[in-house]
């Protein structure tokens, strides 16, 4: 394991890549601030999911879809180190067991606050309701904006990547689909 001060170290010989003046009065803190907001940003490493997914209670006969939608993340792309964000839409059918709802937000943070792909996110989220929970069925769709392509590469502002993980019911049966993709679409609750 990388100690912090390597880690600083590492920082201050890529500030001495980018910037000529790289001892100037606004850089000599930076190693340290960026160190202590990685430990932040990558705070994922650190957590299980099964820490998170432990407490469930009696779904009481609950046999209908339970969704969380519009859970905002941030994570970090692993190819290039840019930031990408977006939401996420997360969905089960419990069969005897249920989970508190800031659970399932806690699960996507986990996942995103790792470097990652938008696409491992989806699968793990998905991956790991499956195993805690053992639903009927569940469903993540997430969207996203990365940063790899705003402000670098193609530069497509306004490009929106989507990906899903169907599994149980919502694979096999198009109507559990078209009953989520409803509910994923219905107005937010207003003020």
């Amino acid at each position: 394991m990388t100690s912090r001060e390597e880690a600083e170290e590492a920082v201050r010989i890529l500030l001495k890549y980018l910037e000529k003046d790289h001892s100037r009065e606004g850089l000599i803190k930076t190693p340290a601030r960026v160190i202590d907001s990685w430990d932040e940003i990558f705070s994922g490493y650190g957590i299980q999911a099964s820490e998170v997914l432990q407490s469930t209670f009696n779904a009481e006969g609950y046999d209908g879809i339970v969704l969380l939608r519009d859970i905002e993340f941030n994570s970090t792309c692993e190819h290039h180190l840019q930031p990408f964000n977006g939401r996420a839409h997360v969905a089960y059918i419990p069969v005897e067991r249920i989970v508190g709802i800031s659970k399932l937000a806690r699960l996507v943070e986990i996942h995103a606050r790792k470097l990652q792909n938008q696409e491992r996110i989806t699968k793990g989220v998905a991956d790991d309701i499956e195993e805690h929970l053992s639903p009927l069925g569940c469903a993540v769709i997430i969207e996203a904006r990365h940063g790899c392509m705003t402000c670098r590469g193609v530069r497509k502002q306004n490009a929106v990547m989507t990906t899903s993980a169907m599994r149980g019911v919502f694979f096999e049966k198009a109507e559990a689909r078209t009953e989520l993709m409803q509910l994923i679409r219905s107005s937010p609750l207003s003020n």
